[in-house]
C-alpha cells in the first residue's frame, strides 16, 4: 500500500517561485503544452538541486560559494563575457541588488541563493533565445553550496501532489479572449485589461472587471493569481474612499459654518486627487496603445506602466484619502472649536511630516469661518455664530442685551463655554478674547458709546489667518489692552465710578462723622416713637438739614440727589431707631460693580453700624448728663445713693469702652484696610472690569466677615445685637436711677426751705405732721418702667431696691456674655480679630471663657 508523501517547506517554496516566474499558457499553447513544460521545468528544478546537493556531499566544499562577493563577482564575468550590449548594464544592476541581499539579516546562506537564482536567470535566457540548454551543465562550474533551507545531503522528493498553482481549464468560448490578450490564461483577466478599467474604479466608478457591490465594497474577479489580488486591494482603497468622501463632500445637511469649511477642504482634495486620476488615465492609455501581444505578460513591463507602478503612484493620495477619512468618522457630532480640536490634534501630535502637513492645509481652509467669528467679535463685540459654533455662547434669555441692569449684560449676557475652545488657543488667550468681546459689547449698548467702537472698528481691525499666529497674538494684545483702557476710562470719567464708591464709604459706611453725628441728633426724638409713627417727608427733612449744616454740604450734587432716608419693613412692638436706613442710588453701568447684592451688604453694615452708633449716643447722652449732675444732684444724695452712682459709673465706663474699641476696629482695622486694598487694586495697570468687581465684592467680604457679620461656626452678629440691646436696657436702668436721685434732690431740697422758713419765723423747723407727709409722699417717680406685675403702688424704698437688683443683674450679664465673646475672638485665625479682643481687655480686667465643643463638633456657650 502506497503513501502520498505531504509537501515539505522545500517543495512548496519551490512551487511558488515556479509559479512566478513560469508563465500558466502561451497564447499559442494548448493546455496539454502547458502542462508539460511546467512538468519540465519543474523536474529541470529539481534535478539541479537534487545535483548540487550530490555533489556537495560527495566531493565536499571548499567554502567559496558560500561567500557572496565572489559568486557576485562571477555572475559579473559571465555578463560581461557574454558580449551582449547591455552586459555592463546587467553588471551593474546586479551589484545594487547584492547590496540589498547583504542588508537582509533574516537570510542564510546568501552565496548560494544567489547561484541559484543566477542559474535560474541563466536557463530563462537560453528558452527565450530558442536553445533548450545543456541539463547537466552548471552556471559557474562549481558545484552549488549548501543554500534553499534544505539540509546537508537531502535529495528533494518527488513532485508535490495536486494541480500546479492557478491550475484552470479553460473553455472553447475563452480561447478568443486568451489569444486577444483579455484574459490570462487561467480565465481570468489580464493586467492590461485590468489596466483599462481601473480609471473608472478610482473614480468610484463601476468597470468591466471591478465592480462595486455597495459603498463599502468592491467586487474583484475570482481567478486571478494572489499577487494581483494584493495589487488590486492596494488601488481598491483610494477608490472606495473617494467613493465614500464624495458623498460626504456632497451632503447638503451641516452642522455648522466650520463642517462646511470641512467639505469644502475635503472637495479640493478629492479635486486634487481626480487630477492625479486623470494623469494615470494618460498614461495607462499611451502604454496600452504601445502593448505587445506577443511579449510575456503583453510587454507592459517596457511600457513603465503596471499595476505595481500605479500602486506606488497612489500611494500618498491614498493615505491623503485615508486620513480624511479618519478625520470625517472622528468629526462626527462635533462641531466648531471642537472639530478644529479635533484636526489639529492630527497635525500636532502625529509624528509623519506628511500627515502634519495635509492637517495643516486642511486646518488653512476650515479655519477661515471661525476666523471670520473671531474678528467680528474681537473688533466690533458683535457675536455672528448661528450654528452655535464660537466658544462665546449668547444666552437666549438676555437676547436684547438689555436685561433690569448692567449686571445682566455683564455677567449673564454672554457666557465662555471652555469645551468649544480649540486646542490652537490656550485657555488664558481663550478668556483674553471673551472679556475684549464683552467689553466693546458693554462699551456700546451699557455706556452708550457706539461711535468709539466703530472707530475702534476701523483702525485696528486686521484679517486674521491660521497660521500666522505672531500677527494673532499682536492683535489680541492691542485690542485688549485698547478695550480695557478705554472701559476704564469710561467708568471713571463719564460715569464717575470712584466718586460713587466713596460716597458709599462716607454715607452709608459713616466715614462722614460730622454728618452722622448731626443726622442721629436730629432724628433721636422722631426715632424714639413707634415705627408706625414715622414718617417719610420727616425723615427726609431731617436729611437735607443734617447736610446743610454738615461739611456732607460741599460733595457732588449728584452725590446728594442720590442719597435719601428709607424705612425698612414694620414689625410689631418697633420703634423707629429699628427700621430708619439710609439709601444710595446706583444707576446703570455702575450697577455692574455695586451689584444688588453689593447693595444689600451695605444695607447690612450701614445697619450693624446705625445701631452701634446709636448706642454709643444714648450711653454718651447718659455720662454727661451723670458727669454733669455729680457735683450737684447726685452729690446732693450721695449719703443715700453714692454707692449706686458709682457702681453705675463703672459699668457705664466699661460699655463705653467696648463701643469704642468696637467702633475703632471696624471703622478702621476692617473698612480703612479694605478701602486701601481696593484702591490698589483698582490702580492696577491691566486691571479690566472683572478685576474691578471682584475687588469689589472682596472688598465687601472682607468687611462682613472681619467686621463680625459674616456667618460662620460663631454667631457674632447675635452676640453683639444681644450686647447692644443689654447695654441699652441698662442705660435706661440708669436713667431711672437718675430719677430717683432728682426726686430724692428735689424733696430735700423742699424740706431744707421749709425748715428755713419755719425758722425766720420762730416756729419748729420739722414737725411729727411733717414726717408723716414724707413717708406718705415715697411713691415711685418710675412706675411704669420698675412695676413687677402688682396693682399696689411701690414705695420709694422698695422701687430702689428692684433698681439696684436690676442694674446688678444687667452687669453680671453683660459681663458674662463678655468673657464669651473676648473668648470667641481669640481663637479666630484672623490677626485683627483676635487683636479686637486684646484691646477691649488690655488689662485683663475680664476672663475670657472657653467654649465647651458638643459632641456633633458645634460649640456651646
Amino acid at each position: 500500500m502506497s503513501t502520498t508523501t505531504p509537501p515539505t517547506r522545500l517543495d512548496s517554496a519551490l512551487s511558488s517561485l515556479l509559479s512566478r516566474l513560469i508563465p500558466d499558457r502561451l497564447p499559442h499553447e494548448t493546455q496539454e503544452q502547458a502542462d508539460a513544460r511546467w512538468e519540465a521545468a519543474n523536474d529541470r528544478a529539481r534535478s539541479l538541486i537534487n545535483s548540487a546537493a550530490d555533489a556537495e556531499a560527495d566531493e565536499g566544499s571548499d567554502g567559496r560559494w558560500e561567500d557572496v562577493e565572489f559568486v557576485a563577482e562571477e555572475l559579473r564575468r559571465r555578463m560581461r563575457d557574454e558580449g551582449d550590449d547591455d552586459g555592463e548594464e546587467r553588471a551593474q544592476r546586479l551589484g545594487g541588488l547584492v547590496e540589498r541581499l547583504q542588508v537582509q539579516k533574516v537570510l542564510g546562506r546568501k552565496g548560494g541563493i544567489l547561484w541559484f537564482l543566477g542559474r535560474v536567470a541563466e536557463d530563462m535566457r537560453r528558452e527565450e533565445e530558442g536553445g533548450k540548454g545543456n541539463e547537466g551543465e552548471r552556471l559557474l562550474g562549481m558545484p552549488r553550496s549548501r543554500g534553499m533551507g534544505s539540509p546537508r545531503a537531502r535529495p528533494v522528493g518527488e513532485r508535490a501532489t495536486g494541480p500546479r498553482p492557478q491550475e484552470a481549464s479553460v473553455g472553447a468560448e475563452q480561447k478568443d479572449d486568451i489569444a486577444n490578450g483579455r484574459v490570462e490564461q487561467g480565465g481570468g483577466p489580464t493586467e492590461a485589461a485590468l489596466m483599462r478599467g481601473l480609471p473608472f474604479t478610482l473614480q468610484g466608478l463601476s468597470s468591466t472587471n471591478l465592480v462595486f457591490e455597495d459603498d463599502v465594497s468592491l467586487k474583484l474577479p475570482p481567478t486571478l493569481p494572489v499577487p494581483m489580488i494584493a495589487l488590486l486591494h492596494a488601488l481598491a482603497e483610494p477608490a472606495l474612499l473617494y467613493r465614500s468622501l464624495a458623498k460626504f463632500a456632497e451632503k447638503s445637511e451641516t452642522g455648522g459654518l466650520v463642517s462646511q469649511s470641512l467639505q469644502s477642504a475635503i472637495g479640493m482634495e478629492l479635486r486634487s486627487y481626480l487630477t492625479l486620476v486623470a494623469q494615470l488615465e494618460g498614461q495607462i492609455r499611451r502604454a496600452l496603445l504601445s502593448v505587445d501581444d506577443q511579449a510575456p505578460k503583453g510587454g507592459l513591463g517596457k511600457t513603465g506602466v503596471t499595476l505595481k507602478r500605479l500602486v506606488v503612484w497612489t500611494r500618498d493620495a491614498t493615505i491623503a484619502l485615508r486620513l480624511m477619512s479618519l478625520i470625517v468618522e472622528s468629526s462626527r457630532g462635533k462641531k466648531g472649536g471642537e472639530l478644529i480640536s479635533c484636526i489639529h490634534d492630527y497635525a500636532t501630535s502625529h509624528g509623519d511630516p506628511f500627515v502634519h502637513t495635509f492637517a495643516e492645509r486642511l486646518l488653512g481652509n476650515i479655519m477661515k469661518p471661525f476666523y471670520s467669528m473671531l474678528r467680528r467679535w474681537v473688533y466690533d463685540g458683535e457675536l455672528e455664530d448661528p450654528y452655535q459654533e464660537f466658544f462665546v455662547h449668547e444666552n437666549s434669555d438676555n437676547e436684547d442685551g438689555m436685561g433690569p441692569g448692567a449686571t445682566s449684560v455683564w455677567e449673564h449676557k454672554y457666557a465662555l463655554k471652555p469645551a468649544m475652545v480649540p486646542s490652537i488657543m490656550t485657555p488664558d488667550f481663550a478668556n483674553r478674547v471673551f472679556l475684549i468681546g464683552k467689553s466693546l459689547n458693554f462699551i456700546r449698548y451699557s455706556c452708550a458709546d457706539s461711535p468709539w467702537v466703530e472707530s475702534h472698528s476701523l483702525t485696528s481691525s486686521r484679517e486674521l489667518s491660521y497660521g500666522d499666529t505672531a500677527t494673532l497674538s499682536s492683535s489680541i494684545d492691542t485690542a485688549y489692552t485698547a478695550v480695557m483702557a478705554r472701559l476704564l476710562s469710561l467708568m471713571e470719567t463719564k460715569f464717575a465710578l470712584f466718586t460713587h464708591l466713596t460716597a458709599l464709604k462716607k454715607y452709608l459706611l459713616l466715614g462722614q462723622g460730622d454728618f452722622i453725628a448731626l443726622l442721629m441728633e436730629s432724628l433721636a426724638d422722631n426715632l424714639d416713637q413707634p415705627a408706625n409713627s414715622q414718617y417719610r417727608h420727616t425723615l427726609t427733612a431731617q436729611l437735607e438739614h443734617a447736610i446743610r449744616n454738615s461739611n456732607a454740604q460741599h460733595d457732588n450734587a449728584d452725590v446728594l440727589r442720590r442719597l435719601d432716608a428709607r424705612m425698612l419693613e414694620l414689625s410689631h412692638g418697633e420703634i423707629g431707631w429699628d427700621v430708619f436706613t439710609l439709601e444710595y442710588r446706583i444707576d446703570s453701568p455702575l450697577d455692574v460693580i455695586v451689584t444688588p447684592w453689593a447693595s444689600k451688604q451695605y444695607l447690612k453694615v450701614f445697619n450693624f453700624l446705625w445701631r452701634v452708633k446709636r448706642v454709643e449716643f444714648a450711653l454718651g447722652t447718659t455720662w454727661r448728663k451723670c458727669m454733669t449732675g455729680a457735683r450737684g444732684v447726685l452729690a446732693a444724695v450721695d449719703d443715700k445713693l453714692g454707692a449706686d452712682w458709682k457702681l453705675a459709673r463703672g459699668a457705664m465706663a466699661e460699655m463705653i469702652h467696648f463701643v469704642d474699641q468696637l467702633q475703632w476696629y471696624i471703622l478702621f482695622e476692617v473698612i480703612e484696610a479694605g478701602w486701601e486694598g481696593l484702591q490698589k487694586s483698582i490702580r492696577k495697570p491691566d486691571a479690566t472690569l472683572d478685576t474691578l468687581i471682584s475687588a469689589h465684592t472682596a472688598y465687601l467680604k472682607s468687611i462682613t466677615r472681619k467686621g463680625l457679620l459674616g456667618g460662620g461656626a460663631i454667631d457674632f452678629p447675635t452676640q453683639l445685637h444681644e450686647l447692644l440691646k443689654l447695654m441699652l436696657s441698662y442705660k435706661e436702668a440708669v436713667d431711672a436711677l437718675w430719677s430717683i436721685s432728682i426726686d430724692e434732690f428735689g424733696r430735700r431740697q423742699e424740706r431744707a426751705a421749709k425748715i428755713e422758713t419755719r425758722t425766720k419765723a420762730g416756729r419748729w423747723g420739722l414737725t411729727e405732721a411733717d414726717d408723716d407727709a414724707s413717708s406718705l409722699s415715697t411713691r415711685s417717680p418710675i412706675p411704669a418702667l420698675l412695676s413687677m406685675g402688682s396693682s399696689k403702688p411701690l414705695d420709694e424704698h422698695a422701687v430702689l431696691e428692684t433698681l439696684r437688683q436690676r442694674l446688678k443683674s444687667l452687669r453680671g450679664d453683660f459681663r458674662a456674655k463678655i468673657t464669651v465673646l473676648l473668648g470667641d475672638l481669640r481663637d479666630q485665625p484672623d490677626t485683627d480679630m483676635r487683636f479686637l479682643g486684646v484691646v477691649m481687655n488690655f488689662n485683663d480686667v475680664y476672663q475670657p471663657a472657653r467654649r465647651r465643643r458638643a459632641p456633633g463638633g458645634k460649640t456651646k456657650g
